[in-house]
């Protein structure tokens, strides 16, 4: 791809966006260890120089990529709970829309899911940029859990977390504060949900399943289903939500 030459293309885009097309594919080819400024260069037809210019290490690259997949992730979320909600969606339904929505977005970029939730880089450890758009994923699911409580959508725990709470201030300060009882370990179940729907997506993109199940798609409608028990929230399948 050589952006060099003239035309209007090459005039309307930036060197950074080449940069990280070009470096996305390498990820889909050689995985994130094997990314390179020497070769994004070379295969975008700019030079080291321009490389550089615009991403001064490695890490720096890897960073705006990690960047924009949680970024883009996490707006597919939140343009299917857009859209349930405005459709009158229960809690339940939207939950079951927002998690079919990142599962789809996790097939079509894989290579971008495998660097966010798949093995480290390693050498490489994500600065604090990467913190608040990896929030947007619990984010959602947090909001959804939160309308749920306030409509009453959600049965009360059998058995709640004992003890004190066992998440840090700043988890509880991004749900906005620990709901009173019987709903006070809310927040722990609700990390629960998260961890195992991007454990559900971790067997399901790496191919986990795919010789034990014979439904991959109605196997991740009804495990999210069985995770959503645990908060107290019902999760329709076999619909077409989402």
């Amino acid at each position: 791809m050589d952006v060099s030459a003239t035309g209007s293309t090459a005039d309307r885009v930036s060197p950074p966006a080449v940069i990280k097309d070009i470096a996305r594919q390498q990820l889909a080819e050689l995985g994130a260890g094997g990314l390179s400024l020497d070769a994004v260069a070379r295969d975008s037809g700019l030079t080291v120089t321009d490389v550089v210019s615009a991403f001064p290490h490695r890490d720096d690259l890897l960073t705006a990529l990690v960047i924009d997949a949680y970024n883009a992730s996490g707006a597919a979320m939140e343009q299917a709970d857009a859209a349930a909600a405005a459709a009158g969606a229960s809690a339940g339904e939207r939950l079951l829309a927002v998690t079919r929505a990142l599962r789809q977005w996790s097939f079509d970029n894989t290579a971008e899911f495998t660097l966010i939730y798949g093995s480290p880089v390693p050498g490489y450890h994500a600065p604090q940029d990467t913190v608040l758009p990896a929030s947007r994923t619990p984010g959602v699911l947090g909001g959804i859990v939160r309308a749920a409580l306030e409509k009453g959508e959600l049965t009360p725990p059998r058995q709640p977390v004992p003890g004190p709470p066992l998440l840090l201030p700043a988890a509880v300060q991004l749900y906005g504060g620990t709901p009173e009882a019987p709903f006070s370990d809310i927040l722990e179940r609700g990390m629960v949900l998260w961890s195992s729907l991007i454990g559900l997506l971790v067997f399901q993109v790496f191919s986990r399943t795919h010789d034990s199940v014979r439904d991959e798609s109605a196997f991740f409608d009804y495990a999210i289903a069985v995770a959503a028990e645990g908060i107290g929230l019902v999760v329709p399948t076999g619909g077409t939500t989402g």
